[in-house]
């Protein structure tokens, strides 16, 4: 048992400030919120904050192909009447629109999770923290479900240089499709989804009899739920199977995906968790003491989210935190109440007692022609990602942030809605 973790956390303003538009359901102001919310706490007093660098095109390519790559970094709002074919092919448009410094933001969500990766590598860090990453559902050459670039797949890349299995576990209300796809035919990841499954729900991926093919055969894990599951028939399944894989498979690290869109009352989501039961699943992850790398994902209800993941921020630090909200710049979002924790939702659980028996039955049993852990060969481990034309003004990703140069709140006009104001309530139904 270690004595202290040693978390490293990864965050830059810029992250916030982009906007996909006003009908659009993702907010990555909600960063802004969940950071702000974590110095509240002073929970940065307990962690080492970075910014990160900005991943290079050179290495986005490592899992997407360079065309695409290369198109992202070209287009723009003012250009992409241009070029309808290509938005076409790659599936940019109305869920994946062009906004301005699109490319900017793949390159700092997608950094922060490499860094994450080569900190836990090098053993600077027992734990790594990337609310902004988790864009699970973005393709080798293609834009999807409100993600560019899959931060996931990169930081597993990287991960794998140094361990001989990665375990993947997503606790998103989506499928985890785009990684599990990266990984299909591997026995190097495992990639464990819990997810809602059924009626057309996106991306319509995901049952539990997808398992991997050829050397990847048994190595993906689908947990496919209907609407309203609550926090005792979900953290027991969560529970139960993750013991089993950890035991099974003896993974080398972890990369846990924590989609906030599976908190009751979010307004793309159909769960019924409360923060408690969300923040339930990486307190147990955290129990197996390996290496951990963190992220977030969906989340709609952008006050839930930043409560969520600021929960689990302390979780992660050991350190409960009291329910009343402390005064931060953003303190009006969580009116009236300013309170912290949120409690489960009124939905009715459709995932009756058989079913979620039989789901288990089926995911237990495919584990069990995982008789001992795969026997990859150690390779050599091949250097640390070279990045040519460095430059040295770039900013330097191991630099410490104190309280005093934090990153500039960042608060768009057209970004806070109060009350029934709130344009953004026309996507409740969506």
């Amino acid at each position: 048992m270690r004595f202290k973790d040693r978390i490293s956390y990864f965050y830059d303003g810029d992250v916030g400030s982009v906007y996909f538009g006003p009908n659009h359901p993702m907010k990555p102001h909600r960063l802004c919120m969940t950071h702000h919310l974590v110095l509240s706490y002073e929970l940065h007093k307990k962690m080492e904050i970075y910014r990160p660098h900005k991943a290079y095109p050179v290495e986005l390519a490592q899992f997407h192909s360079a065309d695409y790559v290369e198109f992202l970094h070209r287009i723009n709002p003012d250009t992409q009447h241009l070029f309808s074919n290509e938005l076409a092919k790659y599936n940019l448009g109305e869920d994946c629109p062009v906004f301005e410094n699109l490319f900017e933001f793949c390159q700092i969500y997608a950094g922060g999770t490499i860094d994450a990766a080569r900190r836990l590598n090098h053993q600077l860090c027992d734990i790594a923290i990337n609310w902004a990453g988790g864009l699970h559902h973005a393709k080798k050459c293609e834009a999807s479900g409100f993600c560019y670039i899959n931060d996931l797949v990169l930081g597993i890349l990287e991960l794998l240089k140094y361990h001989s299995r990665v375990l993947y576990i997503d606790i998103d209300v989506h499928h985890g499709d785009g990684v599990e796809e990266a990984f299909y035919f591997t026995d190097r990841v495992m990639t464990v989804s819990f997810h809602k499954f059924g009626d057309l729900f996106f991306p319509g991926t995901g049952d539990v009899k997808e398992i991997g093919e050829r050397e990847g055969k048994f190595y993906a894990i689908n947990v496919p739920l209907k609407d309203g599951i609550d926090d005792g028939s979900f953290t027991r399944l969560f529970r139960t199977i993750i013991s089993k894989v950890v035991e099974m498979y003896r993974p080398g690290v972890i990369v846990l995906q924590c989609g906030a869109d599976s908190l009751a009352g979010d307004r793309l989501g159909c769960f019924n968790l409360s923060i408690d039961g969300h923040a339930e699943c990486v307190r147990f992850v955290k129990k197996f003491n390996l290496p951990l790398l963190v992220t977030g994902g969906g989340g709609y209800t952008k006050e839930n989210v930043a409560r969520c993941w600021t929960v689990e921020t302390g979780v992660l630090l050991d350190t409960e935190l009291p329910n009343e909200i402390p005064d931060n710049e953003y303190i009006k979002y969580f009116s009236p109440d300013h309170l912290l924790r949120i409690p489960n939702g009124h939905m009715e659980n459709l995932n009756t007692k058989s079913y979620l028996s039989t789901i288990k039955t089926q995911v237990l049993e495919n584990l069990r022609f995982i008789q001992h852990a795969p026997g990859v060969q150690m390779q050599e481990v091949p250097p640390d990602f070279y990045i040519p034309d460095f430059d040295e003004d770039e900013q330097n990703p191991d630099e410490r942030m104190d309280r005093h140069t934090q990153d500039k709140q960042i608060q768009r006009d057209d970004e806070y809605y109060e009350g029934d104001n709130d344009n953004d309530h026309d996507m409740d139904d969506a």
